[in-house]
């Protein structure tokens, strides 16, 4: 067996940013167990992850954490994996079987591509919530590492490849209530201050990806065009509750779906209240 740091083909090392992830872990450690190399990236802490990591047979590493890009970047350079192709995944997240043999496959292969892209099944209240959660939305997860860099963006990381993407069949399937209701407010009300800090930053910058926005083609490209664009889109929480609940056709989804789409236009009214703070603090003399 190769050792750390001396790559090897055929195989997928994984890769799994942690903190206090002691509920979601177990199970996402053996969606990834066919793996002979998995990092556990932690941000120091302080319940079983760690101890659980370990007694799974994941390797740890520790590092104090800024923000998720740079976290990201952090661990591509000192992970040490022993792979070329890297597969991340959060601890909240399930690698299915169809997407776990493709990688397996690419990685014995001969891929031309430097990094693929794949999509992601969101859960709520024990189903897959397919329409409220702009299913498929892509993700840039499986990469040769050395041919990816990630900036210090505070939230929704995007990584910077040196090569073409492909895309994959198979799910990532994301459980991010397994901790409950309350934690996922309190995640999503930090989230809401860094979204806000970002879209200050890209309004200060102005102009918009006009040709992302008919991107098809790229479709993290087109997401994040149209993202820009509802910067500037007034009553925000309102149209953010139509656009998922009729249009993306999350009535769909049942009585999940509903309450899904509420939740989603109060992330967006904490996030317009914070853009709003941080305008006011900025026009202060």
């Amino acid at each position: 067996m190769a050792g750390v740091g001396a790559e090897s083909t055929g195989m997928v090392s994984v890769l799994i940013l942690t903190h206090n992830e002691e509920i979601n872990l177990p199970d996402c450690l053996k969606s990834v167990a066919w793996s002979d190399d998995i990092l556990v990236f932690d941000s120091f802490s302080s319940d079983r992850t760690v101890e659980i990591a370990r007694s799974l047979g994941a390797r740890v590493q520790q590092h104090a954490f800024e923000n998720y890009g740079a976290q990201r970047e952090a661990a591509r350079n000192l992970g040490g994996f022993k792979h070329e192709w890297v597969l991340a995944v959060d601890a909240d997240e399930r690698v299915d079987g169809e997407l776990a043999d493709e990688v397996r496959a690419i990685a014995a292969g001969q891929s031309t591509h430097a990094a693929y892209r794949m999509r992601r099944k969101d859960f709520f209240q024990g189903r897959w919530i397919r329409h409220a959660t702009l299913y498929p939305s892509w993700f840039v997860r499986f990469l040769r590492h050395r041919q990816v860099r990630y900036d210090p963006r505070e939230v929704h990381e995007y990584p910077t490849v040196d090569g073409t993407v492909g895309e994959l069949k198979g799910h990532l399937l994301h459980h991010s209530f397994n901790k409950g209701l309350d934690e996922w407010w309190t995640k999503h009300r930090a989230y809401s201050g860094a979204e806000a800090r970002a879209e200050l930053a890209a309004l200060r910058r102005g102009g918009l990806d006009l040709v992302g926005l008919f991107d098809w083609r790229d479709p993290v490209r087109h997401r994040q065009a149209l993202k820009a664009l509802s910067f500037r889109m007034p009553a925000r929480p309102v149209l953010r509750f139509l656009y998922m609940y009729v249009l993306r056709c999350g009535l769909l989804d049942g009585g999940p779906g509903y309450r899904y789409c509420r939740m989603l236009a109060e992330y967006e009214r904490l996030i317009v209240r914070n853009l709003r703070n941080l305008k006011s603090v900025e026009a202060e003399p």
